[in-house]
């Protein structure tokens, strides 16, 4: 099965693309990206999975009327659709804002998230990350880099320019990204926390301070990997090893896998 559909919810529309049949598993793309870029990960069919690939709050196809992006309404827009499609309990893989979406979704409603997998995410934005926002400006991107953001975005050039902002605003913001330990604490998910060692933008101490916090988690430190470190040579690796942690049928404890 193959189905894509459009769902008003939250004041967005928001599109989504269900795939196969069998256990839920929802798959979460980074900012200014869309839920089509897994497919450099992910190439086949997931055997034994309804994956469920939306495009996130003014990304791709869906929409943003009101022009704001946090990450915590991302988070209710994603369990907003999770009701829609009559998911109670789901599996996830999050990358960068996917995965900061998916620490709001399993604080927020622990119960329904089973296992989820974080790539590049970070419990609250450090000083060299609010840096590196600071220069996020559409003015400054190549024509190559235009066009391969206009083959995701399919609501012209000022949807781009709007991602644009909204990344760029992050800079300021305090409230949406605070995750203490003793509220992450709170996730009852098995969680496997993939990082790389060189990510520019959040350090590896952020990752292994999210893997002592979280009680069932476990820690994918990638050598000389960057931001998002799951494509390109590392994407059979890091498939293998996802699909491998989420279908572990019994809980993980420290110190295995």
């Amino acid at each position: 099965m193959h189905e894509a559909r459009t769902f008003e919810l939250n004041g967005i529309e928001m599109h989504c693309e269900v795939r196969g049949e069998g256990e839920p598993l929802v798959l979460l793309h980074g900012g200014t990206g869309a839920g089509s870029d897994w497919r450099y990960v992910f190439d086949a069919p997931l055997e034994g999975y309804r994956t469920v690939v939306p495009d996130l709050r003014g990304h791709g196809r869906s929409t943003n009327p009101s022009g704001i992006l946090t990450v915590r309404q991302v988070a209710r827009d994603v369990l907003a659709l999770m009701d829609r499609l009559g998911i109670e309990r789901f599996k996830a893989i999050g990358m960068s804002l996917g995965a900061k979406t998916l620490l709001h979704v399993a604080t927020a409603q622990p119960a329904r998230v089973d296992a989820m997998v974080l790539v590049s995410a970070t419990p609250y934005f450090p000083s060299r990350a609010r840096a590196l926002m600071a220069q996020s400006n559409a003015d400054a991107l190549s024509e190559g880099e235009w066009t391969l953001l206009r083959q995701k975005h399919v609501h012209g050039d000022e949807q781009i320019r709007a991602l644009h902002a909204q990344m760029r605003a992050f800079k300021d913001s305090y409230d949406d990204m605070n995750f203490t330990p003793p509220y992450l604490s709170t996730i009852s998910a098995r969680t496997l926390i993939v990082h790389g060692d060189r990510d520019p933008l959040y350090p590896v101490d952020l990752a292994v301070e999210m893997y002592t916090a979280i009680p069932r988690a476990a820690l994918w430190v990638v050598p000389e990997g960057g931001h998002g470190p799951i494509f390109g040579p590392m994407a059979p690796r890091f498939r293998e090893t996802a699909l491998e942690f989420l279908n572990i049928p019994s809980p993980l404890g420290r110190g295995t896998g």
